[in-house]
């Protein structure tokens, strides 16, 4: 599956007293990754917003936490393109850390499912230009790959058990 993957270090601002990475800053690994995945394809965010008047704001995020990170951990943030059609980008993105980095296996972390808007200046909903994802495009999660991962979150259920 094609794939943007980020690497993530946990510094001790990411922690709780328990030192286990607090539930917000999950969304921030998102964000930066979602932000560098933009970057590699392309796309200045910035001079878009300068030269077009563009700019891109989560409109639903759903996270599903599944183990805890730690102190020190390396991590990825591994992004996908799950359609794009309209104003609305939704991208799937997944925690995870490394096999290196624990038992020998890949474990996710957090699984999010992630909707963008594009705005224009006054903050009303416009078409994603054709150009922006088209490029996004190579990051596209196969339909094969979701069912799965609509079946693998079915039958792990959350971090509690509970399945949707």
């Amino acid at each position: 599956m094609p794939e943007h993957a980020f690497p993530i270090r946990v510094y001790y601002e990411d922690t709780d007293a328990g030192g286990i990475v607090y539930y917000a800053n999950y969304l921030k690994f998102a964000e930066r990754a979602r932000t560098e995945m933009l970057r590699e394809s392309g796309v200045d965010q910035s001079r878009l917003y300068e030269e077009q008047g563009l700019l891109f704001a989560v409109r639903r995020c759903a996270a599903d936490y599944l183990r805890p990170a730690r102190l020190d951990d390396r991590l990825i943030v591994s992004s996908q393109l799950l359609s794009a059609r309209g104003a609305r980008v939704d991208l799937e993105q997944r925690v995870h850390r490394p096999a290196a980095d624990s038992d020998h296996r890949d474990h996710d972390l957090a699984i999010l499912t992630v909707q963008l808007a594009c705005l224009d200046r006054r903050g009303r909903a416009v078409r994603w230009p054709a150009a922006i994802v088209a490029v996004l495009e190579k990051w596209r999660m196969t339909r094969h790959a979701a069912e799965e991962l609509r079946l693998e979150i079915t039958n792990k259920g959350d971090a509690h058990g509970r399945r949707p």
